[in-house]
């Protein structure tokens, strides 16, 4: 990351990423401008979250059909069902986020640990906090080497601090970064993917781009892919600035196509199919 004053507005510098930044505003404000947004945004709301809970899920290996997220009510793993554990949290999550839009700017890494201890939904004693040195990570999909814990602790509050003192960074900057350097860290010892795309949804939504939440990110990074996911991620981990700004191109893009998933839930209900 760039050492200015605002690191995040240095970023949006890159080149490609004001492109980026700009084509997710106008995708955003499509979907936004739909007739059926001034009716039925409530449930166009609740459809996102839905479908924004199922791709992520689908990126921590529990890739379950829409339907069957839909129709099933017990996700409590009883008999070793990982992916209904995982299916779970996710559907947790995503109803937390938006309780937890006024705590983020004030103190993210509370929110974080709240994340954490809702996904987690137990009482260990790994839960909702940091992992400590030598605790184990459980998060097989993303095989980038894993940081000690104190350059986690470090990078955390350097994360805190920078959302806490704002500054000009475009959204999609900002969520990408959150989203990328959670990943990159892996700072809980289970649950941080879905951690990482909750709290890049919460900057989206509070940021004021996506303020109904109807742009799930997550559908866009679960359908371009998990290989093209890790791809992009290792590019941010490289830190250099071709690989940061692809990060940020690829986060650019699933907000995209979650706008684009949008749509369709808004032809759908203007049709009376949904």
């Amino acid at each position: 990351m760039s050492t200015t004053a605002d690191p995040l507005a240095a970023l949006g510098a890159l080149p490609g990423v004001a492109d980026s930044v700009d084509s997710v505003r106008k995708a955003v404000d499509r979907v936004y401008g739909h007739r059926v947004m001034r009716r039925r945004s409530t449930a166009v709301t609740s459809e996102a979250a839905l479908r924004g809970a199922r791709g992520s899920a689908a990126l921590s290996g529990a890739d379950w059909p829409l339907e069957e997220v839909r129709r099933r009510s017990d996700f409590s793993g009883v008999g070793g069902d990982e992916e209904a554990r995982t299916v779970g949290a996710a559907l947790r999550l995503t109803a937390e986020a938006g309780q937890l839009l006024s705590i983020w700017r004030q103190s993210p890494l509370r929110v974080l640990a709240r994340l954490h201890l809702v996904a987690a939904a137990d009482s260990g004693d790994m839960v909702g906090r940091p992992r400590q040195g030598g605790e184990p990570v459980d998060e097989p999909l993303v095989e980038l080497p894993l940081p000690n814990a104190p350059e986690v602790a470090g990078r955390l509050e350097g994360l805190s601090g920078l959302i806490i003192a704002g500054g000009s960074a475009p959204a999609l900057v900002t969520a990408a970064v959150v989203h990328g350097e959670l990943l990159a860290l892996r700072p809980f010892g289970s649950y941080n993917g879905l951690v990482a795309r909750t709290a890049e949804r919460i900057v989206l939504v509070g940021s004021g781009l996506d303020p109904k939440s109807i742009c799930p990110a997550e559908v866009g990074h679960a359908e371009q892919g998990r290989a093209e996911y890790l791809a992009a991620l290792e590019g941010y981990v490289s830190g250099t600035p071709e690989g940061v700004a692809a990060w940020i191109a690829h986060c650019g893009r699933s907000v995209e196509f979650g706008a684009r998933e949008s749509t369709a839930v808004c032809e759908a209900l203007q049709r009376g199919a949904a």
